[in-house]
């Protein structure tokens, strides 16, 4: 049930940090398929901030630059935003940020729907992707779990899958009808 004072409450974006902005927005854009919805730069702060969605999950048409722009942006759902200190990409002492995974754990991965996971894996395959895990890799069969530039780790999956998976893995505890 929701609290009426929370009805229009809606996860808009989730941040990585990300060292180069030269390998992790081709990555974004050319290997996952996402646009570029906008890039905002903070010159006296020395970042910039790159949001990034599917054009499918999109509400409404972009308005032209501006603060119009800017709240649409902001208004989307499920949007990833990169954020860039500047002067990462060319400092040889700087080994990245921390992405989750290793130890201490905390951030785990951001997880993509996929029509047939088999079939994004073949093109990752082609594209030269990291993976950490392949589909038929482990105890869970039918989903993959691939590395952007950053070490980030990105769930590959598919929404029938991902439901027999659980259905097949889970305790008793669950009334399916």
């Amino acid at each position: 049930m929701t609290n009426s004072s929370m009805q229009d409450f809606k996860l808009t974006q989730t941040m990585l940090r990300i060292k180069d902005p030269g390998t992790a927005i081709p990555f974004y854009r050319d290997i996952l398929g996402m646009s570029l919805l906008d890039k905002y730069d903070f010159p006296s702060m020395e970042f910039s901030l790159y949001f990034f969605a599917y054009a499918d999950a999109l509400v409404g048409e972009a308005p032209a630059p501006g603060p119009d722009k800017v709240a649409w942006v902001f208004s989307q759902v499920a949007t990833i935003e990169l954020t860039h200190n500047w002067g990462t990409e060319s400092d040889e002492t700087f080994t990245g940020y921390h992405s989750g995974n290793d130890e201490q754990k905390g951030f785990g991965h951001i997880g993509i729907t996929v029509p047939d996971v088999y079939a994004a894996c073949a093109r990752f395959d082609e594209l030269g992707v990291d993976y950490v895990k392949r589909p038929d890799d482990g105890s869970m069969k039918g989903l993959a779990f691939i590395k952007d530039p950053d070490g980030y780790w990105i769930e590959i999956l598919s929404a029938q899958g991902s439901a027999k998976i659980i259905s097949a893995n889970t305790e008793g505890d669950k009334d399916w009808s």
